[in-house]
């Protein structure tokens, strides 16, 4: 298979698995889906050249080991990035910006987190970068455990699985094989679409906020102007009866 220049050559997933084989794409899999590190590694893309691999006969594993294997190491990563959010706690948002962390990235899990509540789980299994931060943010908030644990099992099955088993069954197409850097491709594109659907969301919410808040200033300006008068007769009204009286 031609290698795939989306970034550094050690991150191409080509590449990793030629070279580590299934323990390399399990290890990366369980740092991925959970620990603060792993945010930058190939996800989706390494997923579905897995099942490539497998529907092609380089990796020799049977594919229900394949797909059970990854969705265990998703769902464990999952884990252990709860278990670590919930042991650090909110100190955790007062960490300074480093190369590998990014305050950012743990705002937008928290985000997407508190919009879509215990589902964000199994969403965010499909959203890379999210998808590493979000079980720690479900820590750090205390979600019921077994909340937590119905919703990783269902979203790192479906993920870790289905993606591989995705690549697999497009992998048995020719028109894939002859295009395969395309195909890639498009899944990275695929991966990064909620990423840019959230953003738009967020910029189309901000700007609603700041034009209900200059409606609500115009409001209040009209409204005070719209006092004045009544306030100025108010108080005028006594001065002239006080003036009457003393002509008499």
């Amino acid at each position: 298979m031609t290698n795939l220049a989306l970034g550094p050559s050690w991150l191409d997933p080509d590449h990793l698995i030629n070279t580590y084989g299934l323990w390399g794409v399990l290890l990366i899999v369980f740092a991925e889906s959970g620990l603060l590190i792993g945010f930058f590694l190939p996800g989706d893309s390494l997923l579905f050249t897995t099942g490539l691999l497998v529907a092609t006969g380089t990796l020799h594993q049977p594919l229900a080991l394949v797909a059970a294997a990854i969705a265990v190491a998703a769902v464990a990563g999952e884990q252990v990035g709860y278990l670590f959010g919930r042991k650090v706690g909110p100190s955790l948002f007062r960490r300074p910006d480093s190369r590998l962390f990014k305050m950012e990235n743990i705002e937008k899990a928290h985000a997407f987190f508190e919009h879509h509540g215990p589902k964000a789980i199994v969403m965010a299994c499909f959203v890379p970068i999210v998808r590493t931060f979000t079980p720690i943010v479900a820590g750090v908030s205390r979600m019921n455990y077994r909340t937590f644990l119905t919703f990783n099992l269902i979203g790192g099955t479906l993920w870790g699985a289905g993606v591989t088993l995705l690549g697999y069954w497009l992998g048995q197409i020719e028109f894939v094989h002859k295009n395969i850097e395309a195909m890639l491709v498009l899944v990275v594109l695929i991966s990064v679409v909620p990423i840019g659907i959230e953003y738009l969301r967020s910029r189309r919410k901000a700007g609603k906020g700041a034009e209900a808040g200059q409606q609500g200033a115009s409001a209040a300006g009209v409204r005070a102007d719209g006092q004045a008068p009544a306030e100025h007769e108010s108080l005028s009204a006594p001065r002239g009866g006080r003036h009457r009286a003393q002509k008499r």
